[in-house]
């Protein structure tokens, strides 16, 4: 008997080992494509199947253009994933294309979801990512450079070169998500309580109203 809860216990930890990689991304796909259906009223993890499909569904051109930077960053992302792409669905991956004013920035922020590797198009950019050991990593990077900011971890871009300056951003996931840092505090609906920003800052309430003015949504 004994051997018996040993052979279990060896089958149970060889399980949950090969299916450890899984939980690094997305699940795995569970046949050859599974292009997402907008319009579908059925609600799950992901989008559902659409029925008819064609080329122009794994075909996206969004990224062709620069972005519009004229905002309060001075930065603008635009990404080919799956609420755009549908074609991406169940596939564990999505892109992007990232522009950047001179001085813009792509302000502190999280990807839950995924890792992102970025290669710069044009212009020089400082770029980093702080680890849970409030460790700094940072390079400036031009173009041709590549990248990597793992999974879930702060980081940012800014250009720090005369011009403007672009990157092409990957993803080990069909939807990142993305958290900045700043609107999630003092941008949240409902507001995050002063008190308890001005507290987790050491700054008075006076300076949270302030600053949540700047991020009161639109």
């Amino acid at each position: 008997m004994a051997r018996i809860h040993l052979y279990v216990a060896a089958a149970c930890a060889v399980v949950l080992a090969l299916a450890a990689p899984a939980l690094a991304g997305d699940p795995d796909m569970l046949q050859d494509v599974c292009v997402a259906d907008y319009a579908s009223p059925v609600k799950l993890n992901g989008f559902p199947c659409k029925a008819n499909i064609s080329a122009d569904d794994f075909f996206f051109d969004g990224l062709r253009k620069p972005g519009n930077t004229s905002n309060a960053a001075g930065s603008l992302v635009t990404a080919a994933n799956v609420e755009k792409f549908p074609g991406v669905n169940t596939l564990g991956v999505s892109i992007a294309r990232i522009d950047y004013a001179p001085g813009g920035q792509n302000p502190p922020h999280t990807h839950p979801r995924a890792t992102e590797i970025i290669f710069v198009l044009e212009g020089t950019l400082e770029v980093g990512f702080i680890t849970t050991a409030n460790k700094l990593f940072t390079k400036t990077v031009t173009k041709g450079d590549v990248f990597v900011f793992p999974r879930g971890l702060v980081h940012f871009q800014q250009n720090r070169g005369y011009g403007p300056a672009a990157v092409v951003a990957a993803f080990n996931s069909q939807l990142q998500g993305t958290q900045q840092i700043a609107v999630t505090l003092f941008g949240a609906t409902p507001p995050v309580p002063t008190d308890i920003l001005a507290k987790a800052f050491r700054i008075g309430d006076g300076e949270v109203k302030h600053i949540k003015a700047n991020f009161a949504p639109k």
